[in-house]
């Protein structure tokens, strides 16, 4: 048996499932599926628990065969989803650990969540519900929950005084037909119950199913009464969409970029209060923190670990202020090797350049452009992160939003994380929700939402902090691009 837990960022671990008890097998393959793996432990079930629910089995009964830790991300962007660990035990379990196999980890994504249903509806006699006027029909679709209490998944237009009413809605299971009230006690017409299957079968028959209501007079819950209105199915497509891990297992990656402000509103580093001090301990300072945020993350999706990385708003050794200057101090190459060569290549550039200004996001923004732009014309199958870390409001406002909107017919999305405690007011204009719409010199606006900014803060009780809530928009981002401009995810 396979237990399953979750490991928090305080290293508390938390079950999340357990596999299917396989008896007598040294090789065993479970069908339990479990939504997210962090941690495996496998334990051998002794006979006498043979007969015992899963659930029920109290672990440290049992013989404990071993342990793997791995990261969600490590086994999604395998191409086959397979991941092979090997077992092995941590010191506080078997001091004297003899031989361990390994453990397999598969990842399928819920099949349901690429369906796209899309049906046409018509009903014909429709009985009249209103005294002046015909009815004014809506359908209320709904699917039945594990718990078996009805969801309502959406709700047609009202079509007004019309007994033969024709709507458009998507994916139902439980079709209601209400007669429309203004005060929202809206008539039940009548209702069917049909799995999707059904629904697809009354599209290829063309016959009409008749609404029921439930029997007013009758004492059995289930008993209902057959109207004479039907409701037809006159349009029926099913499509499967594909989805973000679709396009990550087939290889498609997610390139990291990393551009830091070292405009002199940051302070003198050698001084504690500077917000790109370095301190002896260890501790990591706000820019530090927001590249390891959101490093940590991204540095899965690029097999190479090869990430541009640039500083802007300095003026490097016997030079003019750069707006975009390579952070490892090399005149050709930005790129440096994983998070930890950001981490170095930053403490050299520190000590190597001078603090000036102003904060101008144009040049970065262009760059990192470019570098997507080579990328589409040599039909890589890459998506940029550029994470831009700033102290500062920008001074380069129309600059940056030609920049932006140039960008957004790129494979790039940009994450702009204001660090210290400015007023980052004036760069709410950066984040689609809550700014206006973006518009360029030349009346151009963005072709898609890719930009986001927020002020840092730590994480409360959720664990979350503002960096990572960020990343949570990278899917959608890269999804649009995916689809606005039909790119497949090619295996």
């Amino acid at each position: 048996m396979v237990i399953v837990y979750s490991k928090s960022k305080e290293g508390a671990l938390e079950e999340l499932g357990r596999t299917e008890v396989i008896l007598n097998s040294l090789n065993p393959s479970w069908n339990a599926r479990i939504n997210v793996h962090y941690q495996f432990e496998v334990y051998d079930i002794d006979p006498q628990f043979h007969d015992v629910n899963e659930k029920m089995l109290k672990l440290e009964e049992q013989q404990f065969l071993g342990e793997a830790v791995c990261l969600l991300s490590e086994v999604i962007t395998k191409q086959n989803r397979l991941l092979t660990l090997k077992l092995g035990v941590s010191e506080h379990n078997l001091p004297n650990p003899s031989k361990f196999g390994e453990l397999n980890v598969q990842v399928e994504e819920s099949a349901g969540s690429k369906a796209i249903m899309e049906m046409v509806f018509r009903c014909s006699d429709l009985e009249i519900k209103d005294l002046l006027s015909k009815s004014d029909p809506f359908l209320l679709i709904s699917r039945i929950s594990e718990s078996g209490v009805p969801v309502p998944i959406c709700k047609t237009e009202v079509r007004k005084n019309d007994l033969n009413p024709k709507w458009k809605p998507e994916n139902p299971l439980i079709i209601e037909c209400f007669n429309f009230s203004s005060n929202g006690k809206h008539d039940l017409v009548g209702k069917i119950v049909k799995s999707v299957a059904e629904l697809e079968k009354m599209y290829h028959s063309q016959d009409g199913e008749n609404f029921f209501v439930p029997a007013s007079t009758a004492h059995d819950s289930h008993s209902k009464e057959v109207l004479k209105s039907q409701v037809y199915v006159e349009k029926y497509l099913e499509n499967n969409r594909q989805t973000f891990l679709d396009y990550i297992s087939a290889g498609c990656q997610l390139n990291f970029m990393v551009a830091v402000d070292f405009t002199a509103s940051n302070g003198n580093p050698r001084l504690p209060d500077s917000l790109h001090y370095i301190d002896p301990t260890g501790r990591p300072n706000a820019y530090q923190r927001a590249i390891l945020e959101v490093g940590d993350v991204l540095q899965y999706y690029d097999p190479a670990k090869r990430f541009p990385s640039w500083g802007f708003g300095a003026r490097p050794i016997d030079g003019p202020v750069s707006h975009c200057f390579n952070l490892n101090g090399s005149t050709y190459q930005p790129e440096v090797e994983g998070i930890q060569g950001i981490m170095s290549a930053y403490i050299s550039a520190l000590r190597n350049v001078s603090l000036a200004g102003p904060t101008l996001f144009g040049p970065v923004v262009s760059t990192a452009t470019a570098i997507a732009n080579q990328s589409l014309a040599n039909n890589q199958q890459k998506y940029f992160v550029l994470l831009i870390v700033t102290d500062g409001v920008v001074t380069d406002f129309q600059e940056t939003i030609d920049a932006i909107i140039k960008a957004s017919d790129f494979p790039l999305s940009i994450l702009v994380v204001g660090v210290g405690g400015a007023d980052f007011k004036e760069m709410e204009f950066l984040d689609p929700n809550k700014g206006e719409r973006l518009e360029s010199s030349t009346g151009r606006v963005a072709s898609r939402d890719m930009i986001q900014f927020a002020p840092m803060k730590d994480a409360h009780g959720s664990g979350i902090s503002t960096v990572q809530s960020l990343l949570a928009e990278i899917p959608g981002q890269f999804m649009t691009y995916m689809r606005t401009r039909e790119i497949q995810a090619i295996s």
